[in-house]
């Protein structure tokens, strides 16, 4: 199926639990930190549930569709940087934590001198494409729209922490550059290389690019 085969929407809360499926599919299957975690398609839905609820109203997420289906295909997770929803961390499976200190590695990097303010910064958090509709663009298109979208409601920069080989890829296509990155071997929680297992991905990435 060719990728001008796809539709690409905003997401609305209707579309919640589509969406929290896909991506707790995707991430549990094969992102390298989700995996590494031991994490289930259960325990991501868990985790995602409440922060969907509360993004999807902002308007900036994208959903992919077959043209004229209204299967999910594909979710680019986007939200506002500096209006992200509280977590509350003791309430938090413990198979996150890890995943979580190094994902604030690098946003402590990305934020260190600056102001973040609201709509300046637009943030993909997560990027899935349904396994059946791979190798089809439909990322690549997901980010493009995200990007568009950022753009036409006055955000100046895109930022993204990828966490694999695929969407360091993905990103790199649309124009992100590798800003700061925190290696899998040499990362450490409570004092331990919590992510030292991980084959075939040796760091996550924190990619930015101007929207202006």
């Amino acid at each position: 199926m060719p990728v001008r085969d796809f539709d690409y929407t905003l997401a609305t809360p209707p579309g919640a639990a589509a969406i929290v499926s896909l991506l707790a599919r995707v991430f549990s299957e094969s992102d390298p930190l989700a995996v590494a975690a031991g994490l289930s398609a259960i325990e991501m839905q868990t985790f995602l549930q409440p922060i969907v609820d509360a993004i999807l109203p902002v308007g900036l997420t994208v959903c992919a569709h077959p043209r004229g289906a209204a299967t999910l295909a594909g979710v680019c997770f986007t939200d506002d940087f500096a209006t992200l929803p509280a977590l509350d961390m003791s309430a938090m499976n413990p198979k996150f934590l890890p995943i979580m200190a190094l994902l604030e590695t690098l946003d402590d990097r990305f934020t260190h001198g600056r102001t973040i303010s609201p709509g300046q910064n637009l943030h993909l958090f997560m990027l899935g494409v349904r396994p059946e509709f791979g190798g089809h663009g439909v990322g690549q298109g997901l980010v493009a729209a995200c990007l568009e979208n950022g753009r036409r409601r006055g955000y100046r920069t895109a930022f993204a922490e990828c966490t694999g080989m695929v969407s360091q890829h993905i990103f790199r296509k649309a124009g992100f550059a590798e800003r700061f990155s925190v290696s899998y071997r040499d990362f450490l929680y409570e004092n331990r290389p919590v992510f030292a297992s991980i084959e075939g991905h040796d760091k996550a990435i924190l990619m930015d690019r101007a929207l202006a």
